[in-house]
């Protein structure tokens, strides 16, 4: 490769790993492209202060150079004899995930490669290692989020990983070992802010002031939302760390709507569950955290533009899951697939 190209990668190196005196020998004219690019892998490894957010934007760039430093530095993780919990464990914690789908499918693709080289006969293919992956992350989340009121079973997480091995089943004991191991002890996530809802709130998809009329008590009130992560989160102050209340946009829909003196409002509802209260929770002023009161959740902006921003935002924010597509059709590949006789 060019050395002006290496130059130009380099340099944003510098920008974001800037103050570290080791990079300087990964700028070496006097070694190939080749070691440069180990050289840096193991600078992004080995090197102690970095910030983990920005090397796991960087690794999961999707130019060649960024993929050959992605794949020299998985494969200075050592997963021989591990199983698959304990390297996630190691893998997860050498850099922080990105937020961009196709980011983290360029990363754990590299990761299932790494494994199943280390483990040739634990999986039938790195299909399987990659769908196990993120049904281990997605367990993670399910049983140590406290956010999640229904936390997923032994038995259900035996269920949805059904067929995944080439279209055969995982040996229970496998998936029960898996299971115990982060019921036990969940991941530890870098954080770099030191604080996640802070890195939450720092990149929103949209954010503003709106009205919300209350649940229980029918009264408008000021308050400032943030709309990221599928989730609209609505604050009294925009400078309060901890949002009022969470509203996770799963299973719900927006429309328009007309409302008595307020021309220009919008509906979060659930078109599946009638009657029924939208899973959301709120903080009391006593500092409790409650369940939400509303069947649905009506909330007034300044101007039908601002309302209508409002709406196209949320229902991009909606749509499904891309983490799922990319789980799902990786799945239905391996579960179709006729095992060799």
């Amino acid at each position: 490769m060019c050395s002006c190209i290496f130059s130009m990668y380099f340099q944003q190196c510098h920008m974001i790993f800037r103050n570290h005196s080791n990079m300087m020998i990964c700028c070496s004219r006097n070694i190939s492209d080749y070691y440069r690019q180990l050289c840096l892998a193991e600078f992004l490894y080995k090197e102690e202060g970095l910030n983990k957010t920005a090397i796991g934007d960087f690794l999961g760039e999707r130019e060649d150079m960024h993929l050959q430093i992605l794949k020299a530095f998985v494969e200075l993780h050592e997963f021989s004899d591990l199983n698959l919990v304990q390297a996630l464990r190691q893998f997860l914690w050498s850099f922080r995930l990105p937020g961009e789908a196709q980011k983290i499918d360029r990363m754990m693709e590299a990761f299932a490669t790494r494994y199943c080289n280390c483990n040739a006969n634990v999986f039938q293919s790195t299909d399987t290692c990659y769908i196990l992956s993120f049904a281990i992350i997605m367990l993670n989340t399910s049983l140590h989020n406290p956010n999640v009121k229904d936390k997923t079973s032994l038995e259900r997480f035996i269920s949805m990983n059904r067929g995944i091995n080439n279209g055969q089943d995982l040996p229970n004991e496998l998936l029960t070992n898996l299971y115990n191991s982060i019921r036990n002890e969940p991941f530890k996530i870098p954080e770099d802010d030191g604080n996640d809802l802070t890195h939450t709130f720092f990149n929103p998809d949209r954010e503003g002031w709106l009205l919300k009329l209350g649940g229980r008590v029918k009264t408008w009130k000021r308050r400032w939302f943030i709309l990221t992560d599928n989730c609209l989160y609505y604050f009294e102050f925009t400078t309060d760390k901890e949002p009022r209340g969470i509203i996770p946009l799963e299973n719900l829909c927006v429309r328009e709507v007309m409302f008595p003196r307020k021309p220009y409002c919008l509906e979060l509802y659930n078109p599946n569950s009638r009657g029924q209260k939208i899973k959301a929770c709120k903080t009391e002023t006593d500092g409790r955290v409650v369940e939400g009161k509303h069947q649905s959740y009506t909330i007034c902006a300044a101007s039908a533009e601002e309302r209508d921003d409002w709406i196209e935002s949320i229902r991009a924010s909606i749509t499904k899951d891309p983490f799922y597509d990319l789980v799902s059709i990786r799945k239905k590949k391996v579960i179709n697939t006729v095992p060799e006789k």
